[in-house]
């Protein structure tokens, strides 16, 4: 059997070249050593052995998507229903950005960089062939299903450059940006431009949506800023603020505002369904603000409140009645009324860091890669939403995670292996290893990084790309003096 997207002509030629001797077992072995080229990718010890096959079977979720979208002679029917070629590039589909921009790009960005960069140049292809010449919402075979919110392939696109990943045109790229983050009648945009918020009497899920469009407007920022644009950089990190727009200080969470510039009167901070949200709660919502969390902490009344408030989240009880609109997760997804299971909170254990007591994040993160993810049918607390499940835990078991893509910046965690090797496309090699590690042993006493000690619980990505080793010193105490 052989697949194309552009015509049965094209599928039978790609028969003929990629299963010529149409023996079986060559294909097999073939697809297995494919296959173990990309696991090794990153190599690690665990203690248990369930730990090795949950990172492997994450790292193999991770890996099938995006998908190819093109046939052996680089033709595709793109998103105007014409045939074009792709040049330079390979041609993906199956974007389920919503999810994927969080962590599953940025772990491209430093196992697959090339993969990910054609991913860009698809997104771009995109963009050319659409009407409105927007990036992709959730591209799939070269349609646009317009599922979910935001406009998160700028995510993508912004990260890319940020780091370096670049064998595209990364001014067109920023310029696609500014022109999909500027499409009026797109999901509530021309209210957000007007208002510096999405209105809920005008415009379902506002709250999610304007702290969606926040986050993003502050990755073109990012892009811009790293292109030398200046003028853009301005508009866009003054749009990037307006999260502050749906705050309200009387009940210290995330509301839903109306068209009259009120808020909506009937609140309930732990419903999922007419609140101004999607696919979560405003407990969970409200610490949305990936791109700015020292200032969304002041806002929300310094350290130690905020301290109190993340503390809560993770140990508070969710009744059941709350429980049963949560959509899309299993009820192991759920810890207290921190919900796994649904992207919008998985930054938010990371979050500790940008307090004075980052040791607190370090015990939960092992809690959650220990409760969430198991061998089995039902391993995973939701869907893997095309591996953005998959991608925090590999990034959370190596010790460090992604909170904005866009920055080149990763907050540290408490790692789960032994050690790892990342054999990174450029040819050099960054270790992962940890000291006293043990599933008692989750909080971190000290980070060496090149025989230096760092003294914040932060990793660069030029650290990571540019080779090196990175060494936890783990305990069974807490370093409650920070790093």
């Amino acid at each position: 059997m052989a697949l194309s997207p552009v015509s049965s002509a094209g599928a039978l030629e790609n028969m003929k070249k990629e299963v010529p001797g149409w023996d079986f077992e060559k294909v097999k072995k073939q697809s297995q050593e494919i296959w173990n080229t990309e696991l090794n990718k990153i190599q690690i010890e665990t203690i248990q052995k369930e730990d090795l096959v949950n990172f492997y079977t994450a790292m193999y979720h991770a890996f099938l998507g995006p998908t190819e979208y093109m046939d052996l002679d680089k033709n595709y029917k793109g998103l105007d229903m014409n045939v074009h070629k792709a040049e330079n590039f390979t041609n993906y589909t199956s974007y389920s950005l919503w999810d994927t921009y969080r962590a599953l790009h940025p772990l491209f960005n430093i196992v697959q960089p090339k993969r990910n960069a054609d991913m860009v140049s698809s997104m771009l292809a995109h963009s050319d062939q659409s009407v409105h010449k927007m990036l992709p919402i959730w591209s799939h075979y070269a349609n646009e299903n317009w599922c979910m919110i935001g406009y998160h392939s700028v995510s993508v696109v912004a990260d890319a450059i940020v780091k370096g990943n670049i064998n595209f045109d990364a001014e067109k790229a920023l310029q696609a940006c500014v022109t999909t983050a500027k499409v009026p009648y797109y999901d509530g945009l021309e209210y957000y431009m007007n208002k510096g918020y999405v209105p809920e009497d005008k415009n379902g899920s506002s709250v999610s949506k304007t702290l969606e469009y926040a986050y993003d407007d502050w990755a073109i920022a990012q892009a811009a800023k790293k292109l030398g644009k200046t003028e853009i950089y301005n508009e866009f990190i003054e749009r990037s603020k307006n999260y502050k727009n749906v705050y309200d200080a009387k009940t210290g969470f995330m509301r839903p505002k109306l068209n009259d510039g009120t808020f909506k009167k009937e609140f309930d901070p732990l419903d999922t369904h007419g609140q101004g949200f999607i696919e979560g709660n405003s407990w969970n919502y409200s610490l949305y603000v990936p791109q700015d969390p020292a200032e969304m902490i002041k806002m929300m009344g310094g350290n130690e409140k905020f301290n109190v408030r993340l503390d809560s989240l993770f140990n508070m009880h969710l009744p059941d009645r709350y429980f049963e609109n949560t959509e899309d997760i299993t009820r192991d997804g759920i810890i207290g009324n921190y919900v796994h299971g649904n992207e919008p909170s998985h930054h938010v254990v990371y979050l500790y860091n940008w307090t004075n007591s980052p040791w607190k994040a370090q015990d939960k993160i092992r809690m959650i890669l220990k409760k969430m993810y198991r061998n089995g049918a039902d391993g995973l607390g939701g869907n893997d939403d095309f591996g953005q499940m998959s991608a925090w835990y590999i990034f959370s078991s190596l010790g460090f995670y992604p909170v904005a893509p866009g920055s080149d910046e990763y907050a540290l965690g408490s790692p789960l292996v032994k050690s790892a090797v990342f054999n990174l496309e450029n040819g050099k090699k960054f270790e992962a290893e940890t000291v006293n590690q043990s599933d008692k042993n989750v909080f971190v006493s000290k980070v060496i990084l090149n025989g230096k000690q760092l003294d914040k619980p932060f990793l660069r990505h030029a650290d990571v790309i540019s080779g090196g080793k990175i060494t936890f010193y783990m305990s069974s105490k807490p370093n409650k003096k920070n790093y």
